[in-house]
């Protein structure tokens, strides 16, 4: 062996038992940061949050951060993750932007399916289907023949391009066969006052959000987007739109964990230990449930599982965003 290949041998030597200390380490005293690529206070943040909190103590009881890094439809977030050093300490918490930014921007800085690594998925967080106060449609059948009637008279808020309502609001489109008028906003709390106040027609937005207008009678409700109903009191008594004429309608805003591509297997395989632990915690579950969001209880929180269904939804909301012609730079 010559010396300049033994000089090699040993440093990739010692570099790789300093790989394996490091994950046998993981996470020590270090703090572990999820970063969450909307504002403070939204639904994705409060979900972060009551994970953080759920993953501390099977992390060994390291402190768990949130860093809230928003813009551009949650992609500036998405990528300082991707760009951050794969050692298992900046984690992303994205919901189902995740699948729809490949189709949605043309400039997108990362790659979602090579440039992250897959940890399992959270919860699901259904939608619904709302209306001002003032609308002369009293259920999805009198709504349905309204906006047949009306058609590209009719106009559907959502809180910007790429967020889980306007998804929402593509796919509601598509299914009738439709196309209204589509009235951007910078988040959802003004897009549900105009709402209510009779600016707009329609919203599809996340339980979270609407269902204290709903409880309170200051909207109209036609629906959920799930295929089953809900058990929430104020949601409880609202059909599927499924089961409504809409049939196969299934729109949830799910959220996924993920570290960036090349992170260590070890640490990986810790991190996703501490994720299926913190889903079966009865106060994560029970908060989220307050939410109007249902933990994950299926094989998604499997690292393959969560990334094959990602890849479906990529697939799947790709045909939806290409039919309706709405792009970013």
């Amino acid at each position: 062996m010559t010396p300049s290949f033994r000089i090699a041998a040993i440093a990739l030597a010692a570099a790789t038992a300093s790989l394996g200390a490091v994950a046998q380490d993981f996470p020590g005293s270090k703090n572990v940061t999820i970063v969450v690529p909307f504002s403070a206070g939204g639904p994705t943040d409060r979900v972060a949050r009551d994970l953080a909190e759920a993953m501390r103590k099977p992390l060994g009881g390291a402190t768990v951060v949130i860093e809230n890094v928003a813009g551009a439809g949650s992609t500036i977030g998405s990528a300082k993750v991707a760009r951050a050093p794969a050692d298992g300490y900046t984690l992303l918490l994205n919901h189902i932007g995740m699948s729809t930014m490949p189709s949605l921007y043309r400039k997108l800085p990362f790659n979602v399916l090579n440039d992250f690594e897959f940890l399992g998925i959270v919860n699901d967080v259904p939608m619904t289907v709302i209306g001002r106060p003032t609308l002369e449609a009293n259920n999805f059948g009198e709504l349905r023949t309204w906006i047949n009637k009306e058609k590209e008279k009719v106009n559907i808020g959502h809180s910007g391009l790429g967020s889980a309502g306007h998804l929402c609001g593509l796919m509601f489109q598509s299914a009738l066969n439709v196309q209204m008028t589509t009235v951007p906003y910078k988040g959802a709390a003004p897009a549900i006052t105009d709402l209510m106040g009779g600016t707009i027609d329609l919203m599809c937005d996340q339980t979270t959000n609407t269902s204290s207008q709903i409880e309170a009678k200051k909207v109209k409700a036609y629906g959920v987007t799930t295929l089953e109903k809900l058990k929430a009191p104020a949601l409880k008594d609202l059909a599927t739109l499924d089961s409504s004429g809409l049939k196969g309608f299934n729109v949830t805003v799910w959220h996924g964990l993920y570290a960036p591509k090349g992170t260590p297997a070890d640490v990986l395989a810790k991190l996703n230990t501490a994720l299926k632990a913190a889903v079966k915690d009865p106060d994560f579950i029970k908060k989220q449930e307050g939410l109007g969001a249902v933990v994950v209880a299926d094989n998604r929180v499997e690292p393959a599982e969560h990334k094959k269904f990602v890849a479906k939804e990529i697939e799947s909301w790709g045909k939806v965003i290409k039919a309706a012609g709405q792009f970013a730079d």
